[in-house]
Order: structure tokens, then sequence, then C-alpha cells
């Protein structure tokens, strides 16, 4: 991103991957892969990032959902 555009939306990200927790500008380690089965797909899967800080809390907040999630680092997400 560059130009008009990132300056409007704050500039580049500190990280090429940035936690998804709110307020967290953290590097991300993991990436939590998972959906909601009630209005997903079973082919459909949305992607969160975390880091380490913010990972147990972000898979928590989708378990206790009973949302299936599957949890691995952010290095194995497709490019």
């Amino acid at each position: 991103m560059s130009g008009v555009l990132a300056a409007s939306l704050g500039g580049e990200p500190a990280h090429l991957h940035e936690c998804s927790r709110a307020g967290c500008r953290a590097a991300a380690a993991h990436a939590i892969v998972w959906r909601n089965p009630k209005i997903h797909a079973a082919d459909r899967r949305k992607t969160w990032l975390a880091c380490d800080d913010h990972l147990d809390y972000l898979r928590g907040f989708l378990a206790d959902r009973s949302f299936p999630i599957e949890v691995i680092p952010v290095e194995d997400l497709p490019r």
C-alpha cells in the first residue's frame, strides 16, 4: 500500500502480519482459521491473526461459541 491510500489508512503496517485483537499492532505468529457452521458452508473459512499474548484470548472467544478452529503458524498461510 502506498500513496494517498496508505496515508488515509494510517500508513504502512509495522509487520507483514498484525494481530487481529482490537488495539493490538504486534506481529502475529499464529493464524486461527475458523468458521461459523450456522452461516458458513464447510468450505468457507475465515482467518484471524494472533500474537503470542492474544492467541489464547482469540482462540477462546471462538471455542466458547463452538466454532471449529485450527491454529497454524502464519508462515504456513497460503500466499
